[in-house]
């Protein structure tokens, strides 16, 4: 090597080693930092990071360096919250200082800090409340809602039935179900299953989901600005959230060309209002662009979760013949075959209330919630958690723990069972998250889950296309969502 390259290596080996040291100082700080692995320029700790499944990552790290560690995704440093104690301590002890959403790159791509999921300050308090208080005048949490579903979930028989014992994939279908529901509350309108453009929907819906899970979208979250010029299938996502969008404006647009403000007949309607009066409001965050954004979160939203839940329970109730038997041993007990299922039924079945409870444990959808932040420097136990860091409260940790839940990575429904039978509540039950960033879908969603899986297991027994034994109910990838495998099942006349 002459005497030129080997002063470009001695430069290019110290810019390294100032940028690491610069970067182990900052990690470091004066000592009040969460603990964690040392982590390298511009990669971080992406070398240690399983981008599959990245919540048994932070789970092995959380063995060394505790309950409250620091990690970072590429540049970004992250504090990560492990076990029931860490979380609840933040997210519902110190909700107010906690509740700021965090750093989310691809969320923030597409969002661009607009809507409800990924926006913060004033415009997160004034578009959550108007769609809390919207929901519920729409009958969320009412019997009004109650009847949607009831009728919506006899659609869903229908569909089933045509199947003819055939094998089918369920995922399209409980997408369709499960996105009328929340299409009657947003748009004022259900779809039918045949209808192209639905299809067309609930298949841009389901990518969106898949690919921001997958390797390529977990990439994106720690390498966003490389991962913007490089080719891939995470470019996908931004297109297919362009044309949910697309569908959006044209539904708004036929809204303000039908409009009537005395008879509001959908959350759009109502925002729409809301943005006519308050039109001089140099403040208001009632306009168009949220109007879209907070449409597409809720549509998005109250599809995906609720779908990929209902999918993911089948596929283990295929698994466990038993356990399906037991359930509906208990609905001809206390519904019988010919009345429709209704929420005060659930008091009287608490073996099918604790498997809809350890589906929803079990499968952990969310394993890492969606990022928080904290607005100034926050002492958090012996820490000091700096201003605008971004929080991972691993729900996965709180679900799976194992003194709460024995054999945690076990799907059993005596989780949920006191020993005389009667359903056992928990407070480590976070599947919809906690503190002020619940989901405001909870009450709509914990009804979709009960009433659609009572119906379809009313109607109908579900057969394997392969032994029970084989089938695999570990995830097929575990990103922001667990995705359960594809497959295949037969729905048999009862």
């Amino acid at each position: 090597m002459d005497a030129q390259g080997a002063t470009t290596v001695f430069l290019a080996l110290c810019i390294f080693c100032f940028l690491f040291f610069t970067n182990w100082r900052k990690r470091s700080g004066n000592g009040k930092l969460p603990p964690g692995p040392v982590s390298f320029p511009i990669v971080g700790n992406a070398l240690q990071l399983k981008t599959k499944d990245l919540s048994r990552t932070l789970r092995k790290l959380s063995e060394t360096y505790g309950p409250v560690f620091t990690v970072h995704f590429g540049s970004e440093r992250v504090v990560a919250l492990h076990g029931y104690e860490a979380v609840k301590e933040a997210l519902i002890d110190r909700a107010d200082e906690f509740a700021a959403r965090g750093h989310m790159p691809i969320g923030d791509k597409f969002n661009k800090g607009l809507g409800i999921i990924f926006s913060n300050g004033e415009r997160w308090k004034q578009l959550r409340r108007f769609a809390l208080t919207t929901l519920r005048n729409f009958g969320m949490g009412k019997r009004s809602i109650e009847i949607q579903i009831q009728e919506e979930a006899q659609y869903l028989v229908k569909k089933l039935s045509s199947t003819q014992k055939m094998p089918f994939d369920p995922t399209f279908l409980l997408s369709c179900a499960v996105s009328n529901i929340i299409c009657s509350i947003v748009f004022g309108k259900r779809h039918n299953y045949e209808d192209r453009k639905f299809l067309t929907l609930m298949g841009l819906m389901n990518s969106i989901a898949h690919d921001m899970s997958s390797h390529w979208g977990q990439l994106y979250q720690l390498f966003p600005s490389l991962m913007d010029v490089l080719p891939g299938p995470h470019k996908k996502i931004l297109k297919n959230v362009d044309e949910l969008k697309e569908f959006i404006s044209e539904e708004v647009k036929k809204h303000q060309d039908s409009l009537d403000p005395s008879s509001p007949q959908d959350i759009i309607d109502c925002f729409l209002t809301k943005m006519e009066q308050d039109k001089h409001n140099g403040e208001s965050e009632f306009h168009l662009e949220n109007l879209i954004t907070t449409t597409f979160d809720l549509f998005i939203a109250g599809t995906e979760t609720t779908s990929t839940t209902l999918r993911y329970g089948l596929l283990i109730l295929l698994k466990y013949p038993e356990i399906q038997e037991k359930v509906q041993k208990e609905i001809d007990l206390v519904i019988g075959r010919t009345q429709s299922a209704c929420m005060a039924n659930r008091s009287q079945m608490p073996y099918t209330d604790a498997v809809v409870h350890e589906i929803q444990r079990f499968i952990a959808f969310v394993p890492l919630a969606l990022p928080h932040s904290v607005s100034q420097d926050t002492p958090f136990r012996q820490y000091v958690i700096p201003q605008g860091t971004t929080i991972y409260p691993i729900l996965s940790s709180v679900l799976h723990d194992s003194k709460e839940f024995p054999n945690p990575e076990q799907f059993n429904p005596e989780h949920f069972l006191n020993e005389n039978g009667t359903f056992r509540t928990s407070n480590f039950f976070v599947p919809f998250s906690a503190g002020k960033r619940i989901c405001l879908g909870e009450g709509l969603a914990r009804m979709e889950i009960f009433l659609v899986l009572v119906t379809i297991l009313q109607n109908f027994t579900l057969k394997p296309v392969i032994d029970p034994k084989e089938i695999d109910i570990s995830p097929q990838m575990s990103g922001l969502n667990n995705i359960p495998k594809p497959y295949q099942l037969c729905a048999l006349p009862r």
